[in-house]
Parts: structure tokens; sequence; C-alpha cells
């Protein structure tokens, strides 16, 4: 009897719930006003829990930030945060002192291995107009040979992510933005070398699907054992092997069957992340990812000593002007203009 391709659906919540090696997904959309001379919001504050602001007001959030949106400087051990800005733009600083600005269509891939401080703040440099971010901030995990690797981050340039657009029976366009693995003849770029999906055998995959009305589409299946799921986060209803699902849900799928999706009657927006499990044991909390509860107790003691090499920058919510355009510096004083 053939397994059922749906293992799973959930409805979506903040974050997303993922499988291993998966850790956390959050897909944040903010319609941000106008920009002011700080890079912040042009607009009050007031009624916001400034340093905790994650509910949207006015269509945007503030998140941790008081004067500039985003999440000013804070630790990671254990694992690899990969941030996919579709919109808008993320400026980066990291206690090693590190640097850039990346977005509209760009990704980020960072191990934190060892331990690594970094910010990330959302500057709206736009005066004139409304600036809106949305982005997937995805948590990869490490395992246990790869916990204590060198920290470090690689920038995947959108010039470099293949965009595919296809077109089904009847001439509706599928589009796929490639932000890892493979699809047909296309290859994302690589990610940071420790990562585990720096080896193709795990099969890790990240991809941005867009859908035309009534497209249909369908996902080849793996070569090996993995974890798929699909986050159907715009549009209304798909259908997938007969089961209509409406907006806002997760499907956890059988990686090794051929799976078809038919959209319905609007534009519809999917992310896949899909990979081969680590299938080690979790230990989590908050920004520490370790495999047991003696090694999360071992990160905060470590982070108390050494702040993971301390804060080289004056503030924790490091912006780059409002001249400076798309850069990466890396800590050994290679820059990248772009």
């Amino acid at each position: 009897m053939k397994p059922a391709a749906i293992r799973q659906i959930r409805q979506l919540g903040f974050p997303w719930v993922t499988q291993d090696p998966f850790l956390f997904c959050v897909h944040h959309l903010d319609f941000y006003p106008e920009g002011n001379d700080k890079l912040g919001p042009d607009a009050s504050l007031a009624g916001r829990n400034i340093g905790n602001d994650f509910e949207i007001k006015d269509g945007w959030r503030m998140y941790h930030g008081d004067t500039i949106p985003g999440f000013p400087a804070h630790p990671h051990r254990g694992f690899e945060t990969v941030t996919f800005v579709l919109q808008g733009l993320v400026d980066h600083a990291d206690s090693n002192g590190a640097a850039g600005r990346y977005g509209n269509g760009d990704v980020q891939w960072m191990t934190a291995g060892s331990g690594l401080q970094h910010s990330e703040m959302f500057p709206l440099l736009k005066q004139d107009e409304k600036n809106t971010t949305e982005l997937f901030q995805i948590w990869l995990n490490l395992p246990a040979a790869s916990k204590f690797v060198t920290p470090t981050y690689k920038m995947l340039w959108s010039e470099s992510i293949p965009k595919i657009i296809l077109k089904d029976n009847n001439q509706k366009n599928i589009e796929i933005d490639l932000a890892a693995g493979k699809y047909l003849n296309f290859t994302a770029p690589s990610p940071a070398p420790d990562s585990w999906a720096a080896d193709p055998e795990n099969e890790v995959n990240i991809w941005h699907i867009k859908l035309d009305e009534n497209a249909v589409w369908e996902i080849p299946p793996s070569i090996g054992k993995v974890n798929r799921s699909i986050y159907f986060f715009q549009g209304e209803i798909i259908t997938v092997e007969g089961n209509k699902i409406q907006r806002n849900h997760v499907l956890e799928l059988d990686g090794s069957q051929e799976i078809t999706i038919e959209n319905g009657s609007k534009p519809a927006r999917l992310l896949l992340l899909q990979g081969k499990p680590i299938g080690e044991p979790v230990a989590q909390y908050g920004p520490f990812v370790m495999n047991t509860m003696t090694e999360i107790q071992q990160a905060f003691s470590d982070y108390q000593k050494t702040r993971f090499g301390g804060w080289p920058w004056p503030r924790t919510d490091v912006v780059h002007g409002k001249e400076r355009g798309r850069f990466a510096r890396f800590d050994n004083g290679e820059e990248i203009i772009k």
C-alpha cells in the first residue's frame, strides 16, 4: 500500500513549526511608514511595548528595537541562521567585527558555531515613501561534530540565486527562488562551509515559490530519506493530492513521492524547507541549541565570561548610514560592495 503523500497538516503560528534538521522559521512582513533621520519610522511609537514589540500595530512592529526596528545585539551558539530577505534591507554587525547591508532577494547564511553575537536591524532608508520589509528567518541545526566550529557568515547575493520560471500545461507561471539545494538543472549557491547543507547528500532545500492562479506544479521526489515541509502563507486555497488546504497551513510531506500542487483562483506563495534529519537530541534554551542541557548551561557560562568576543561597536543596534548600499565586510578584512 502506497504511504500517504501528506503526513500531517498544521495551522501556522508564530514561529512556524519545523522538522529536523530545521529548528525555527518565521515570516516577517512589516509595512513600515516613511523613515526619519535616525532611520526609524517617522511615526509615533506611543502605545507600543518598546523593546519587545511583536504585536502588529498599524501594520508593523519594532521587535526589540527602540529607535530602529529589528534585533539589537544578541548571542547564538550551536546552529545557523539563514535570513532570506525578499523586500527591504537588513544591517548586520557581529562580535567578530564583521558587518553588512543586504536585502531585496539576498540571503545571509550565518554559522554561529562556537558562539557569536550579532545584531539585525531594519533601517528605513526611504523618507518619501513607505518601507516594506519581508523576510524569512530560518534556523538550521548543526550536528554535534560541528557545534563548535568557528563562527562565520556567507552572503548569497540575489544576483547569484537562481530564479526559475516555468510554465505548466496551461501556460500558468511557476516561479522558484532557489536559496538552497537543487531543482531540475539548477543549483543554489553554496552555503556556509560548515553547514549541514554543505553536503549535497543531506538534500537541504530552501525554496520560495510563487504560483499563478490555477497553476499546477509538481514537486519531484527526493533521493534519500528527508523531512519536507511546504508552508502555504499567501493565497486562498491549494489542492494537494486531492486535499483542499486553506492559506496559513504547513504540510509535512512524504519526500519520497512526487507530489502535485494545484493552486486556486488567487496567486499563491509557498516556502519549501527540506533536509535529511540530523537525528540527534536537541536541547534548546533561548539563543543556544546544543545536544544536552549540560551543554546549554556551559553555553550560558561561556557567554557570561567571554561575551563571545565582546561587542566592538558603539551601540547594540548598529546601522550603516543612509547612503550606504549593499555590502559585506568579513572578519578577515575582505569587503564586497554590490
